[in-house]
């Protein structure tokens, strides 16, 4: 169990359970980064354990050396590539949109029958389920 500090700023003070055979820490980092976590780090820290043994070998110097020790060469010319055996197919990046006005969001989301707490409303009278073709309201008056 690791308990992190309590900051300045009054976050902190959190408990972690942490299970160092399997790798595993209940924040979720070691698992998704693969790389020991802080809540680790400090244990290794109060034991005098070495945090490289919980580091996966493909972040080891000999597995980085290993990776760049072959000589790599550089792209001859396009003279020298071979021909595909496929046709590639281009489309044009200026494609115009379709002409009309772009309705808002807010628009849309009151117009969303799906939800009801927004169900479709009047633009003279506010008042939801009809429009200004079929209101029967005169609105608030402009005085």
């Amino acid at each position: 169990m690791v308990r992190s500090p309590i900051r300045v700023s009054g976050i902190g003070n959190n408990t972690y359970t942490l299970w160092l055979n399997n790798k595993f820490c209940s924040c979720g980092k070691w698992r998704t980064y693969t790389l020991p976590c802080s809540h680790v780090l400090a244990v290794c820290r109060e034991n005098g354990s070495r945090t490289n043994t919980y580091v996966p070998e493909i972040y080891s110097r000999q597995t980085h050396r290993r990776t760049y020790q072959a000589n790599f060469h550089p792209v001859l010319s396009e003279n020298f590539w071979r021909d595909i055996l496929f046709n590639l197919t281009f489309y044009p990046t200026n494609m115009k949109k379709e002409q009309g006005m772009k309705q808002g969001k807010r628009f849309q989301r009151e117009m969303d029958c799906r939800n009801p707490n927004f169900p479709p409303r009047c633009g003279r009278c506010r008042m939801p389920r009809h429009n200004r073709k079929n209101c029967n309201n005169p609105g608030p008056s402009n005085v």
